[in-house]
C-alpha cells in the first residue's frame, strides 16, 4: 500500500499520513514533524500495548528519542479527571518540556484522554495522533477535540488543540474484534450520510469486513478528507463542524443508558442516526425513505438500528447537549442521502416529537 498524504490547515498545520507498517517508521516522520523534541511520552492502553507498544517505541528510539511509556486500563472508565491528573504527574515527574511531545498510541479513549492532557501540562506541549482502531482514524483523531467524560455526561470537559502530526497504519484495524470494527463503520457510514451520497453507496456495495478491508485506504482517506473540509471551515465547532455530531445527541442518550458499557460508541451512534432519520421524516425535513436507507446499510454490518432507552435519558442528553444555547439545540437532520440540514429547534419541542415516536 502507498503512503498517501493530506494536509489539515487548522492550528500551525499538519499531516495526516496513511500507510501500512508506519507504526515501525513512526520515530522517522514524528522527528521530522517536531524537530525541538527530545522526549516523548507514549500514552496507550492494556489492549493496545502488548501488540504494538515496543515496535513503537523501538522505531522512536531509533531516532534517540527519551521515551516514557503510560499504560491505561482499556475502556472509556479511563477517560477520567484522576486519569488526567495522573498523566500530568507522570509527564512532568518526568521533566517534561514545552518542547516535548505526547503520543497517542490507542483508540479514542487515548486520543482524547492523551490529547487533553498534552494541551493543559505547561499550558500545551507537542501531540501526535496514532489511531488503531477504526474509529479513531475516521474520526476522533483528526480536527483536534479531546475530552474526558463527567458523571453528568460524556465529553464534556475537554480542549481544541490540533495535534502535530497524525499517522494512520491500516494493519493496525486486522487486530479489532469485529464489534470494534462494526463501530468504527457507524462513523465511517455517517460521513456518506452527511457529505457523499455516492461514498454511501460504495460502502452498500462492500456489506463485509472482508470487502470493506480490501479498499480500506480509499476509505479512510475519503472520511479524512471529508472531516479535513470541515474542520478548516470550522476549527472549533460553531458551524459547519456540527453536522459530523450527525447521530450523537440520540447516541449519547443510548450510551448513557447503558451505563458506558452496555454499547460501544459506534454502536450507540449507528442506532442514533437511525433515531434521527426518523425524526427528521416526523419534523417534516428528511424524505421518508431515508431511515430504511441507512438501516439497510448499518444491519449487514451487525449495528443496531434501534435501541431502547428511558426517555429520562433522551430528556438529559438533549439538555446537556454541547449543540444547545440556552432553551435551544441544533438538531443535525438529513434530507437526503449526502444532504443535511442543521435545524434549530426549542429543547421543548424535540422532546415532544421524540416522545410521540416512542409511544407509537
Amino acid at each position: 500500500m502507498e503512503v498517501m498524504t493530506l494536509h489539515v490547515d487548522a492550528g500551525s498545520g499538519y499531516d495526516i499520513i496513511i500507510g501500512s507498517g508506519l507504526i515501525d517508521s513512526a520515530g522517522k516522520y514524528i522527528s521530522s514533524a517536531l524537530p525541538k523534541a527530545k522526549r516523548l511520552f507514549v500514552v496507550t492502553d492494556s489492549n493496545v500495548s502488548p501488540l504494538y507498544g515496543a515496535r513503537l517505541v523501538a522505531s522512536l528510539e531509533i531516532e534517540s528519542f527519551e521515551v516514557h511509556t503510560h499504560v491505561v486500563p482499556a475502556g472509556e472508565t479511563s477517560k477520567s479527571a484522576e486519569n488526567l491528573i495522573s498523566l500530568w504527574e507522570w509527564m512532568t515527574a518526568h521533566a517534561i518540556t514545552r518542547t516535548d511531545a505526547v503520543v497517542a498510541l490507542g483508540g479514542g479513549v487515548v486520543g482524547d484522554l492523551a490529547g487533553f492532557a498534552a494541551s493543559t501540562v505547561l499550558r500545551g506541549v507537542g501531540l501526535v495522533q496514532i489511531p488503531t482502531t477504526l474509529l479513531s482514524q475516521v474520526d476522533s483523531s483528526v480536527g483536534g477535540k479531546t475530552a474526558i467524560d463527567l458523571s453528568t455526561g460524556k465529553n464534556l470537559a475537554g480542549t481544541f488543540y490540533q495535534p502535530d502530526l497524525v499517522l494512520m497504519d491500516p494493519e493496525t484495524l486486522r487486530t479489532l474484534p469485529d464489534r470494534e470494527f462494526a463501530a468504527g463503520m457507524a462513523e465511517v457510514v455517517k460521513y456518506g450520510c452527511i457529505w457523499d451520497a455516492g461514498f454511501f453507496g460504495f460502502l452498500k456495495a462492500r456489506p463485509g469486513r472482508e470487502a470493506l478491508m480490501a479498499d480500506i485506504a480509499h476509505i479512510l482517506h475519503t472520511c479524512c478528507d471529508i472531516k479535513r473540509q470541515v474542520v478548516e471551515t470550522d476549527e472549533h465547532d460553531t458551524g459547519l463542524r456540527m453536522i459530523l455530531n450527525f447521530g450523537h445527541t440520540l447516541g449519547h442518550a443510548y450510551e448513557l443508558s447503558g451505563g458506558y458499557a452496555r454499547w460501544t460508541h459506534g454502536e450507540a451512534v449507528a442506532a442514533g442516526m437511525v433515531t434521527a432519520a426518523k425524526l427528521g421524516v416526523a419534523l417534516g425535513v428528511t424524505g421518508p425513505d431515508v431511515p430504511g436507507q441507512i438501516e439497510a446499510i448499518l444491519s449487514p454490518l451487525g449495528l443496531p438500528v434501534a435501541i431502547d432507552c428511558d426517555f429520562s435519558d433522551l430528556e438529559r442528553a438533549v439538555g446537556i447537549d454541547k449543540k444547545s444555547a440556552g432553551d435551544d439545540v441544533t438538531l443535525i437532520l438529513l434530507e437526503r442521502i449526502g444532504a443535511v440540514r442543521p435545524m434549530k429547534l426549542p429543547k421543548a419541542e424535540v422532546l415532544d416529537v421524540l416522545a410521540g415516536m416512542y409511544r407509537r
